[in-house]
């Protein structure tokens, strides 16, 4: 019956009316967590921080049919329909909730104990207590609520980034044989871009780039919300997370007294994010203060004040050549899967070019730079300066410090500049201190890339042979000639030529598409070695016929590696030591050299002098000044 509005007497319900109130709904646990519940909730607290309760979280709708008896179209009661499917959503929740928790754990777990190379991963590196997490676990159950819950999204976020790091740090251990640089190497990550667009593509690239992108901001989001949830959990079982926490500390001190290891060089009493971060902030705090140590280096130069007739008097009339032969690093003369067939060109060229009035001598230069950077090592040798990061080349590129191709012009050689991969603006080739430059498109390669390289080297070499050297009458000439078809990937690559086909470049329509694509060289590591010695077979197999066929006794070559290749066919730790040669007709060119303990022939071997790169400048300068 319906109480009547004017009534003061309130109507006392009936047992029907009792029967058939709909069920309050049922109170949300305190601090259930917004992904679904995940254990037994704490204790109510009066002056607990609650979220507003969720009617809809726990409760089920009021049914005015409830307890009726009232029987369903399908046969039983309907009633007993809707409970038997509330009970299969909660169970289906806690499932998903004990999962969610559980990849929660091994996220933050992974994040910690991970290591930041890819050659080091193995089962055995996550079978660690992480310092971190306890120290973690400590404060934030110690703090209050409110408070925990901004500390534990920060350790999330700390975490996150912590990931992101060891994820470039794999990529630049992989690709440069050292870690990522925070603070100098975020303008290599477009270099990378440009390459990955040279290799597969403008569409390939921008994808790679958006999917880093979006893993790297699903890394932060996840592990935030990663912490936050598994702090949820531990302040609803505070008792046992304490004991937890407490037992681990415990057996983190004993494992770390005692050197209990998972594996060889594996720690159970792990702190390896703490000494990672302290690192990179070490590493970060020496940078900021490397710049005013360089540019004192800049200023000093025993030869900038060297008479211009006294510089390079021992190479009058010569023509001089220094040409980089991309990734051309120690292992591919001594690793023994490579080495065969790149010494095999190397001796064989040897025995032509002896055979043809001419001789070499050959040690090592350690690089500044492995894996890549080639435009480091080019100014490290060309300046006399150690130049191993971006920001010292872009100081160095701001100065007007000699370089060799500067003390050649001051000297009165005509100064030439061929870049074969220069395929955009390139403003810093006035720190070089060229007469003529040719990129690109200046050498007129009609033909197909390869890859990466624009042209293949022996194209480079016949135009730099038709447009300068071969010209009648020319100026002694000093030309710097970087080749690039011993640049990853490494595949398809060119097929020599007669030196009279290699014409405009046309020659070479068809070659990419018989020879091996990246896609299926870089599917086997063995495969990749493979093709990385047959570009250095090649590179350098070129430049030995070149010689062969256009040298004469005004022509000086020298030769050597920019940089050792990346570590997938080196192996970690392989050193960055290049080989270095130079070849000449006239002997006493070579006798100018003589102190300097060279090995004969084009070939260094392991007994060779080995000498920092930078340290090559003021030695050739001193050879040749007197």
């Amino acid at each position: 019956m319906r109480p009547d509005a004017t009534s003061d007497t309130p109507e006392v319900p009936g047992p029907t009316d009792r029967d058939t109130a709909p069920a309050p709904a049922a109170r949300r646990p305190a601090d259930v967590d917004a992904d679904g519940p995940d254990g037994d909730a704490e204790q109510a607290d009066p002056h607990h921080d609650a979220e507003p309760a969720d009617p809809h979280h726990d409760a089920e709708p009021a049914d005015p049919h409830r307890d009726t008896g009232e029987v369903s179209p399908s046969g039983g009661t309907e009633h007993a329909g809707r409970s038997g499917d509330s009970q299969r959503a909660g169970r289906g929740r806690r499932v998903v909730a004990v999962v969610t928790t559980v990849l929660a754990a091994l996220l933050v777990l992974a994040a910690l104990t991970a290591p930041n190379r890819i050659d080091a991963l193995r089962p055995a590196a996550f079978v660690r207590i992480p310092l971190e997490a306890l120290l973690a676990a400590a404060l934030l159950l110690a703090l209050p609520r409110r408070a925990g819950r901004v500390v534990a999204a920060l350790v999330g976020a700390a975490l996150g980034l912590l990931a992101v790091l060891k994820l470039l740090d794999m990529g630049f251990f992989a690709a440069r044989a050292r870690p990522f640089d925070p603070v100098l190497d975020w303008a290599m990550l477009d270099d990378a871009l440009s390459f990955l667009g040279d290799s597969v593509g403008r569409p390939g690239a921008i994808a790679a780039a958006v999917a880093a992108v979006l893993l790297a901001a699903g890394l932060l989001l996840a592990s935030a919300r990663s912490v936050l949830r598994l702090t949820r959990l531990a302040r609803r079982h505070r008792a046992a997370a304490t004991r937890v926490v407490a037992t681990l500390t415990v057996v983190w001190t004993v494992c770390a007294l005692f050197g209990v290891r998972t594996a060889p060089g594996v720690a159970v009493a792990d702190a390896s994010a703490a000494a990672l971060v302290q690192d990179r902030v070490t590493g970060v705090w020496a940078g900021l203060h490397d710049r005013a140590d360089f540019a004192a280096r800049i200023g000093v130069d025993a030869f900038r004040d060297v008479p211009d007739d006294r510089l390079l008097a021992g190479l009058r009339g010569k023509d001089v050549v220094v040409s980089f032969v991309e990734s051309y690093g120690r292992v591919a003369v001594e690793d023994p899967r490579i080495g065969p067939g790149v010494n095999r060109v190397l001796d064989d060229g040897t025995a032509r070019l002896r055979a043809a009035g001419f001789a070499a001598r050959s040690g090592w230069l350690t690089s500044p730079t492995a894996g890549g950077g080639s435009w480091l090592a080019h100014a490290t040798l060309l300046s006399g300066l150690w130049v191993d990061n971006e920001q010292r080349h872009t100081d160095l590129l701001a100065t007007d410090r000699l370089t060799l191709n500067g003390a050649f012009q001051r000297a009165g050689w005509q100064t030439v500049g061929v870049l074969p991969a220069a395929t955009q603006p390139w403003p810093q080739k006035r720190f070089y201190t060229y007469d003529r430059y040719y990129d690109a498109e200046r050498l007129g390669y009609q033909g197909p890339k390869f890859s990466y390289a624009p042209m293949p080297d022996q194209y480079t070499l016949a135009t730099f042979q038709r447009l300068e050297r071969g010209r009648p009458g020319h100026a002694p000439l000093m030309a710097e000639i970087p080749l690039v078809s011993s640049h990853t990937p490494w595949a398809p690559l060119p097929r020599p030529l007669d030196w009279a086909q290699a014409g405009d470049g046309a020659a070479y329509v068809g070659m990419p598409a018989h020879g091996e694509s990246p896609e299926a060289v870089w599917q086997d590591p063995a495969r990749v070695r493979s093709a990385y010695g047959r570009s250095i077979e090649y590179s350098v197999g070129v430049l030995i016929s070149w010689m062969q066929r256009y040298g004469d006794d005004d022509l000086v070559l020298v030769f050597l590696g920019d940089h050792q290749p990346a570590p997938i066919v080196t192996g970690p730790d392989a050193g960055h030591d290049v080989p270095i040669t130079v070849v000449a007709r006239d002997p006493a060119v070579l006798d100018r050299i003589a102190g300097w303990g060279w090995q004969d022939g084009l070939r260094p071997g392991p007994d060779a002098p080995v000498w920092p790169m930078d340290t090559f400048r003021d030695r050739f300068l001193t050879a040749f000044a007197r």
